[in-house]
């Protein structure tokens, strides 16, 4: 057992909700205002995890917080403090802890992709209505015609089922594979920015059975990527200070797939200590 501290465990947790706070006060500001960001506001809204849970801090497992008492849902008073009720939670997510492991696991055990230069968002509007477009508050920055020229113009290479779901009906067949949720762990691959951007889904879903500052390590790549995969988009954020990735030209295809590396990069470590940490919750388990 680690024992923390109260004074260092109480700077972690100080420490954790300013570096968060950055992201969910302008959040929770536009919630109130009625005002949606398409970059800014998407991981609270399509992840689902309350802006409460990411700023609550957990020190993960296999810690006694020094003078804690009732420190909250999950953990245990114990002589000395309180820790991480590690047992109890582990058998109630057994099933998502082995899950989420294999994905990882398969996930990382597979050489990246990087020629698909980000066309689902293109597939998602590809020969829509306009008021059917999904960010219909945002101009494209082509016409309509033109952004179904890009999507035609050579074969669709999305690999991620979450990404797949959102394309138009129209759009489905142009892509040479066939995500579905079965297959997500047979054709995950690291290159994706969906895939990597996913890291803060599984991160928060493991949560509290990891360390908070892991889950907004997570986040923080996430934020950054859905910024990367809105440039690359036929949206037109430039009022919103996003310079266009302009993936119709090869210029644009360049810049992409180099994104795309330095992601994958980034991703790597995460994903490894996200895969170690399950691993070691399911050894230790009974």
């Amino acid at each position: 057992m680690n024992v923390l501290g109260r004074r260092e465990w109480e700077a972690r947790a100080t420490a954790h909700r300013l570096r968060v706070d950055a992201w969910i006060g302008p959040h929770l500001s536009r919630r109130r205002a009625g005002v949606a960001h398409p970059v800014e506001d998407f991981l609270f809204t399509y992840y689902g995890y309350r802006p409460s849970r990411l700023r609550r801090w957990h020190p993960g497992p296999g810690v006694l917080l020094e003078d804690a008492r009732e420190f909250g849902t999950g953990y245990l008073d114990v002589d000395g403090g309180a820790t991480l009720d590690t047992a109890a939670l582990v058998a109630r997510r057994r099933e998502t802890l082995e899950w989420v492991a294999g994905l990882l696991a398969a996930t990382a055990g597979r050489a990246g992709q990087f020629g698909c230069f980000g066309m689902h968002e293109w597939a998602m509007v590809y020969r829509l209505p306009p008021e059917q477009v999904r960010h219909a508050a945002q101009p494209l920055r082509l016409t309509p015609a033109a952004v179904a020229a890009v999507v035609e113009e050579r074969p669709l290479r999305c690999s991620h089922f979450d990404a797949f779901r959102f394309f138009t009906e129209e759009a489905r067949p142009l892509n040479q594979l066939l995500p579905t949720r079965e297959r997500q762990t047979e054709l995950e691959q690291p290159g994706c920015l969906h895939a990597n951007m996913d890291l803060y889904k599984w991160a928060s879903k493991l949560s509290p059975l990891v360390p908070s500052e892991l889950v907004a390590d997570c986040f923080e790549l996430a934020r950054d990527i859905r910024a990367v995969d809105m440039r690359a988009s036929p949206y037109d954020l430039r009022a919103q200070g996003y310079r266009p990735i302009t993936v119709e030209t090869p210029e644009g295809r360049v810049e992409y797939a180099a994104a795309q590396r330095d992601f994958a990069t980034r991703a790597a470590p995460l994903r490894a200590r996200l895969l170690a940490a399950c691993d070691d919750l399911l050894a230790a388990a009974p």
